[in-house]
């Protein structure tokens, strides 16, 4: 029923629109309409997307439900951030869900396939920044054992910025 792979650019299509999809309804309000705009037409075109997984250090996956893209992530392995003393840690830099599958835990079986995917590969935690107006990811991070830690401005462009928090799960 749900499957995950690593995301080629064959994929690229399918990380553009759940991203402008994603993006655009879970940062609702924390810009305006244009400025939202302009983040989406810059960071989720094709152009991006591919440049993205060219990079090595990028590694992205896709979620597929009943055969359908619902979702995607990328993760950076030794992601080392001043803020955390822990060596071998990787950033999840995004997870996104179509909100036509949201309460299916598809996005808890992305972040746990990540999860896992990093221990696989000798890392000690998983960091990462979250909008402080996202009430739904928020929940869901602390659900799965994140902690806040800091915050972090995250500029939508050169003069508006949204805070978030940073947040860091700990590997037992």
């Amino acid at each position: 029923m749900t499957s995950i792979s690593r995301a080629t650019e064959r994929d690229c299509n399918s990380i553009v629109a759940i991203g402008k999809s994603s993006v655009a309804e879970s940062h609702r309000g924390s810009c305006s309409e244009e400025e939202m705009q302009a983040f989406l037409e810059r960071n989720y075109n094709s152009n991006a997307i591919r440049e993205e997984l060219s990079d090595i250090n990028n590694i992205y996956h896709i979620i597929h439900y009943k055969d359908n893209p619902a979702g995607f992530s990328k993760i950076i392995l030794n992601a080392k951030h001043p803020n955390i003393a822990e060596e071998n840690i990787t950033k999840l830099d995004r997870i996104y869900l179509l909100k036509d599958f949201y309460g299916l835990k598809l996005g808890l079986e992305l972040l746990n396939f990540n999860i896992e995917l990093s221990k696989n590969n000798n890392q000690s935690g998983m960091w990462l920044y979250t909008w402080v107006g996202n009430n739904r990811a928020i929940d869901f991070y602390l659900k799965a054992g994140f902690t806040s830690i800091g915050s972090h401005k995250f500029y939508v462009n050169e003069t508006h910025f949204d805070l978030c928090h940073q947040m860091f799960l700990k590997f037992s």
